[in-house]
């Protein structure tokens, strides 16, 4: 998938006005998802996304330890919104991830991150119930 197809699939299913909020909210998830994992996780996850795209993980500062409501709280901030939105904006973009990437490395994924970490996931595993 090549970025302006992504940014669009972003910006589609969160309902945005512009691609530009689409960008903000990518960036915001994903270097916050990049803090809270190992580097080497941040890195492999990256690898099928878009350049433009795996840079926000790869940027960013990894092998932080934060719970879930931290890292909603970070995304609203990156991303100018309330926290309601920043959680949502979390599922949409890692359900969008999830498509991409093998089972196998979300799987690797949701190993390093703590229980309180599951809402993120509710797309990802409402695809699987589906299948």
């Amino acid at each position: 998938m090549q970025y302006n197809e992504f940014m669009g699939q972003v910006q589609n299913r969160l309902e945005l006005p512009e691609q530009s909020r689409a960008v903000r909210a990518t960036r915001a998830v994903l270097t916050t998802l990049g803090e809270r994992l190992q580097p080497g996780e941040a890195t492999d996850l990256a690898g099928p996304l878009p350049m433009e795209v795996d840079y926000y993980l790869e940027a960013a500062d990894s092998g932080q330890r934060f719970d879930y409501g931290e890292f909603v709280e970070r995304v609203a901030d990156r991303a100018n919104v309330d926290e309601s939105d920043a959680a949502y904006y979390g599922r949409v973009v890692v359900g969008l991830v999830s498509e991409l990437v093998a089972r196998s490395e979300l799987e690797q994924v949701r190993a390093q991150l703590p229980d309180d970490y599951d809402d993120l996931f509710q797309l990802v595993d409402a695809e699987e119930v589906e299948e």
